[in-house]
């Protein structure tokens, strides 16, 4: 077990619950038991190794290829870290796609379409990035019929999360940036402009 916490590749699930394995601490104590599984949520190749295609075409779904609005020719687009914007998505962007929110999402168990709190909190942070050329592309797929609009707000995504992001949080932004692009005729081309980006 390496310990390091970087690559997110052990995880699995320890007693019912999905985890860094290299993270985890087990101290047994009589005759209990420690359970260790494949991840849930997710087709099993062998023993303990699961088939990740699904979530990453998901991530990829909702815009796993960045696109942006310039070339090679024009200056780095410059955002400032002060940015509202910015703020509202800084601590989303720590995400490895470990697959542990995966793993814990109830509504992934029961709807296998929906995109889950992994590939969400993608779109959060690429909706409210000005460098993202198709962030009405993002947005429309996010709010989907298999998009933010399933998640019950459990939470078990958060709870679970080694790195401490919270996807139910980007995914209530996605929903509030819905609600409001539904109310006021939002502008659909930028949605970050219709100023639901604090979760």
């Amino acid at each position: 077990a390496c310990r390091v916490g970087v690559c997110g590749s052990c995880a699995m699930m320890v007693n019912g619950k999905p985890r860094w394995t290299c993270r985890t601490h087990v101290r047994l104590l009589g005759s209990r038991r420690l359970t260790i599984a494949p991840l849930a949520n997710l087709p099993v190749i062998k023993d303990l190794v699961v088939d990740m295609d699904r979530f990453f075409a998901k991530w990829n779904q909702v815009g796993g290829d960045y696109r942006s609005g310039r070339d090679r020719s024009q200056p780095p687009f410059a955002i400032p870290p002060t940015t509202a914007a910015r703020q509202a998505v800084d601590e989303a962007i720590a995400c490895i796609n470990c697959g542990v929110c995966y793993a814990a999402c109830r509504v992934v168990a029961w709807n296998e379409d929906y995109l889950g709190p992994a590939a969400l909190n993608r779109a959060w942070t690429l909706v409210n990035d000005a460098r993202h050329a198709h962030r009405h592309k993002t947005f429309a797929t996010a709010t989907a019929s298999a998009g933010c609009h399933n998640c019950h707000s459990h939470g078990r995504c958060a709870a679970a999360c080694p790195v401490g992001i919270s996807p139910m949080a980007s995914i209530a932004g996605l929903k509030r940036m819905s609600l409001l692009a539904l109310l006021t005729g939002g502008d659909k081309q930028n949605p970050a402009s219709n100023g639901g980006r604090h979760a």
